[in-house]
């Protein structure tokens, strides 16, 4: 299909853009499939994990939690070559149109080989599928928007992240059930048919959206020209105190999980499964995104201006808090006895209020400040901090793994070890934070309806 069809360039307008509804279905519809899928795999290793003969082979909690950051951080390293494919070669529509189809295949994958092959092959071809679509995804968001109403991109970034944890939210609750109910055939093939669903959703916008063309030689040039250079090192220096933040954030599904486990789960008149708490925090975004919107930023911008750079270390600060709640539930887990795993809700409220702050505004921040023909390689690198997060929880995961089976970080000194280095972190970002002088790029408009 000729890009010549589509609009090269927002339209000035006051309004909403109208490609808006698609993207929004697209990703509640994809990130249903990716947490629902998500969210059962330290479970599904450690408990249903069969070998070529269907006979069970679980792995040890220490090797699947291994498993599932090095495939988280590969999902978020994949964002680097998705950027570079999509403003050389094929642009941010194409990009996420075929890497879809193949994404969906990661699911069939899974759907229907419950070994350690069918296991490795399905998580690579989502996380090849998942990652590379990524910095399209949002980067094409803002694509979708000009000077005229540029007012309206940060309102749009809260829908889209709300979006994103209605779709995790529904999953987190249904999927569990599925797999416990009708086993890992079914609880994957449901997130397969709903990135389908996502990827027609997204082809039936084509036309409704504006469709940035692809840079090509000069997109290189850019990156590597001087203020390319510039943009891409000041935010790096961003993203590294970034990063730890991502290595607490992503073990609500692993280390959070196989702890629920060794919980009290009957809360509020209900029996949990370990799996399902993690559904919390979908549910707190939908219910804080407003109540930080309209009520906590407002309140302390009233006590000093709340810039995004505050914002994020604020949230950063906030982060270790959460671990801290785990050591002291994990405490009690080692003493003999059995928390509530009510417990667990003022971790993920935390958690939570953390995550807000940084990855919300970093979504935002990351857009503005990357030069008009690098958005999606600059959110690519900011994908890219997740990416090292995770890797360094695994490499953590591996080497707290002694011979004899034992760990040299037992019970909640793996928490405390992993709040002080965020605390940290959030330490040494203030001093950053101050240095850090931004620079905004918005793209242009036409008053063209079509590309000419």
């Amino acid at each position: 299909m000729a890009e010549s069809k589509y609009l090269r360039a927002p339209v000035p307008s006051k309004k909403m853009p109208a490609g808006i509804p698609y993207i929004l279905t697209n990703e509640a519809s994809e990130r249903f499939s990716f947490y629902g899928s998500r969210c059962i795999l330290v479970f599904f290793m450690t408990h249903l994990l069969v070998n070529a003969r269907g006979q069970l082979a679980p792995m040890t909690p220490e090797q699947s939690k291994t498993w599932f950051h090095l495939f988280v951080s590969a999902v978020y390293f994949m964002p680097l070559l998705g950027a570079l494919i999509s403003d050389i070669w094929l642009s941010k529509y194409r990009t996420i149109l075929y890497f879809s189809i193949l994404y969906c295949f990661g699911f069939l994958a899974l759907a229907v080989n419950q070994t350690r092959l069918g296991l490795a092959a399905g998580l690579i071809l989502i996380a090849v599928g998942s990652g590379i679509i990524k910095p399209c995804v949002s980067a094409n968001v803002g694509d979708q928007f000009g000077k005229t109403n540029k007012h309206l991109i940060n309102r749009v970034y809260h829908w889209f992240y709300f979006a994103i944890n209605l779709g995790a939210f529904i999953s987190n609750l249904l999927i569990p059930e599925l797999l416990d109910r009708y086993g890992p055939a079914v609880a994957f093939g449901v997130p397969g048919a709903f990135m389908i669903l996502a990827t027609i959703a997204f082809w039936l916008g084509r036309k409704k959206f504006v469709h940035i063309p692809r840079g090509g030689i000069e997109f290189v040039k850019d990156c590597f020209g001087g203020e390319g250079i510039k943009a891409i090192g000041k935010l790096c220096i961003i993203y590294v105190f970034v990063a730890p933040f991502w290595a607490l954030f992503d073990q609500m599904d692993s280390a959070w999980m196989l702890q629920a486990e060794k919980m009290n789960r009957n809360w509020l008149g209900h029996q949990w499964l370990p799996t399902q708490i993690v559904a919390l925090n979908p549910l707190l975004i939908l219910i804080l995104i407003p109540v930080f919107s309209y009520v906590i930023y407002p309140a302390i911008n009233r006590i000093f201006p709340l810039t995004a750079l505050r914002k994020i270390g604020l949230g950063l600060l906030l982060a270790a808090s959460p671990f801290v709640v785990s050591s002291l539930i994990e405490t009690g887990i080692v003493a003999g006895g059995t928390p509530s795993i009510g417990w667990m809700f003022l971790a993920y409220a935390l958690l939570t209020s953390a995550e807000i702050m940084v990855s919300i505004t970093c979504l935002d921040f990351s857009y503005t400040q990357a030069p008009k023909k690098m958005k999606s390689f600059i959110m690519a690198v900011f994908l890219l901090s997740i990416s090292l997060g995770n890797a360094f929880t695994a490499a953590v995961n591996i080497f707290i793994q002694n011979e004899d089976g034992t760990s040299k970080l037992p019970g909640a000194s793996y928490y405390w070890f992993f709040a002080i280095v965020m605390l940290v972190t959030a330490v040494i970002f203030i001093p950053v934070a101050r240095w850090y002088k931004p620079k905004e790029y918005i793209q242009d408009e036409t008053s063209a309806k079509s590309s000419v």
